[in-house]
């Protein structure tokens, strides 16, 4: 008797203390409007290089210090690329004033010397066949040779040959440089261009900027050092956006939906609520069940999720544990956002 008295003694306390635990748990509330997810602060953290290979000549940001988007972290060595980028300029310059000379055309001066020419070719043109008239009377009275009138006949065709190149290299001023010189100089002005832009591109990549807001985590290297695109100079970490990784249980992926509010608290901070939002949930388990379940364990599956939360003191950081109130009830936040941004929340 008294061992079954014992026996019912320790199955009453394990039902009260399973009851217990299971209404006490911190997954739980009374009413179960509220899931309660437990999780870490995670942020983006990003490798800074500069786009160049050169000595670096100074790096202005020390680990811990606090960047704002587009402040100076660093500069490179800049001589060898101000005359590149000189050099592409006067190249530029010397391409589109020989376009522009094609494209203007023929001087009022060529014009009419070339009009001269071709006056004077014809008088030349003009006598020559006068010598060749007289030669042939000449002839024909058996006063001169026949090597004569050969001559004289030899100069006029000259004289023709020559007037007649004249009148076409006049037609050439007056009608100007081809249409296909004017593309080939326009090309190779348009060239240049691209020259001096990828010039002025390679001396704006001697500075390195900030892409964000963050915070410098690590130095790397050090003035002096040859910088590469392949050798990282910082570690930045984003402050924004900031989120916690948190993993929803399979019973409770029906209940938690993109844009629902939340509520987040730290050990770090007793008693400060952050104001978040749910902004991710994975379409994929964390890890691939068994071909047969039970159904125990399909309620162990688990979704990652992030809750993005609002962190204008930076009192939130990387690893920090959080635990995560997401109220199932309330109505989503209609614009993502801290409270500044979303006058509703």
């Amino acid at each position: 008797m008294n061992r079954r008295l014992g026996i019912a003694a320790v199955l009453a306390i394990a039902v009260a203390a399973t009851a217990a635990w299971w209404w006490l748990r911190p997954d739980q509330t009374a009413n179960g409007a509220i899931v309660v997810m437990h999780g870490n602060v995670d942020i983006r953290e990003v490798e800074l290089a500069f786009d160049g290979s050169e000595r670096i000549v100074s790096l202005a940001a020390k680990e811990g210090q606090r960047v704002k988007a587009g402040d100076l972290l660093g500069t490179l060595d800049t001589e060898g690329l101000r005359a590149d980028t000189d050099q592409a300029l006067a190249n530029l310059e010397a391409q589109e004033q020989d376009l522009a000379r094609l494209v203007a055309g023929s001087r009022t001066e060529e014009v009419r010397k070339a009009g001269a020419d071709v006056v004077a070719a014809d008088a030349e043109l003009t006598n020559a066949r006068l010598r060749l008239t007289r030669a042939r009377e000449l002839v024909s009275r058996q006063l001169a040779a026949q090597a004569q009138l050969d001559d004289a006949k030899a100069a006029a065709d000259a004289a023709q040959a020559r007037l007649n190149a004249l009148k076409a290299q006049h037609d050439l001023v007056i009608a100007g440089p081809r249409k296909e010189e004017i593309a080939a100089a326009r090309a190779r002005r348009d060239a240049a261009r691209a020259a001096l832009a990828l010039a002025r591109r390679q001396l704006a990549n001697a500075e390195l900027r900030a892409p964000g807001d963050g915070i410098i985590r690590n130095r790397i290297l050090e003035p002096g050092d040859m910088a590469s695109a392949q050798r990282p100079v910082y570690t930045l970490a984003l402050v924004d956006p900031v989120w916690i990784r948190v993993y929803v249980e399979e019973p409770d992926l029906g209940r938690i939906r993109e844009g629902q509010r939340a509520e987040v608290h730290t050990d770090s901070f007793p008693g400060k609520q952050y104001a978040g939002w749910v902004g991710f949930i994975s379409p994929t388990a964390e890890f691939t069940p068994k071909p047969v379940e039970t159904r125990e364990l399909r309620s162990q599956l688990v979704y990652q999720a992030r809750i993005y939360v609002c962190n204008p003191a930076g009192e939130l950081r990387l690893g920090m544990p959080a635990t995560v109130n997401v109220n199932i009830e309330a109505a989503p936040v209609a614009i993502p956002g801290c409270p500044e941004a979303d006058p509703e929340y």
